[in-house]
């Protein structure tokens, strides 16, 4: 039995997926939208160094593949991620994939590359080595128990309650999941509870965005916040 003929049998077109992200241009699409907002193909277009022509024949392809749901506001098209299963895919993905940083080309161009490897968006969670100090801590501290399985400790939830981060009620998402950082190779805190931790970073001012990309910096109401709630040495962040 050949390849195509057993896909047919059981009747998932894995490779269908597999050729939407073999090409270069719309694995950078994917990646950008990893930062959970909708961008326009315009925008796109300009973050891959491609013709608008160009990004319109991929983010369709992307689009009738599932990965990319759109919007229409006016003139303008909006693209986003289908769903948060496609955020963990596109995550998985880049975890296996070789890391080779890029030789940068500019002063500028080194330090957003530091920026996102210290702290990131990951759609709506943190990546990257803050994250991961967050995590270490949480766990340390027995808020969460990581492993095969993770989840949240009864500490835990008194900790977030106490915090002021209000998880949400009746949502089938899981409180706690592992998601391979793929700049640290080690999983970090993902699921409702990373969400909510991210969500209310960002409304309270313990992170901000760095200009239009997924880098995010820890302000020093931040490193004073996490400091005082998980010991995190304000220098290491």
């Amino acid at each position: 039995m050949d390849a195509q003929r057993a896909g047919r049998d059981v009747g998932v077109d894995l490779a269908g997926v597999a050729r939407l992200m073999a090409d270069g241009t719309r694995a950078a699409f994917c990646l950008a939208l990893l930062d959970g907002r909708a961008w326009t193909a315009t925008e796109l277009a300009r973050h891959a160094g491609v013709a608008p022509s160009t990004a319109t024949t991929h983010l369709n392809l992307l689009v009738r593949g599932g990965l990319l749901v759109e919007e229409r506001h006016g003139r303008h098209r909006y693209l986003r991620v289908a769903d948060i299963r496609v955020v963990e895919l596109m995550e998985s993905l880049a975890a296996l994939a070789p890391y080779k940083a890029a030789s940068p080309r500019s002063l500028s161009a080194s330090g957003r590359q530091q920026a996102l490897a210290r702290a990131r968006l990951c759609y709506d969670h943190l990546a990257g080595a803050v994250s991961l100090a967050i995590t270490d801590a949480m766990v340390e501290r027995g808020l969460l128990r990581w492993g095969p399985e993770p989840e949240l400790t009864g500490d835990g939830a008194a900790w977030l309650a106490g915090v002021g981060i209000t998880l949400p009620s009746g949502s089938r998402r899981p409180l706690v999941r592992a998601c391979l950082d793929w700049t640290e190779r080690r999983p970090h805190l993902a699921g409702a509870v990373g969400a909510a931790l991210c969500g209310h970073a960002l409304t309270v001012g313990w992170i901000t965005r760095i200009g239009t990309t997924r880098a995010l910096a820890v302000t020093d109401t931040g490193r004073h916040a996490l400091h005082d709630h998980l010991g995190l040495p304000p220098a290491g962040l």
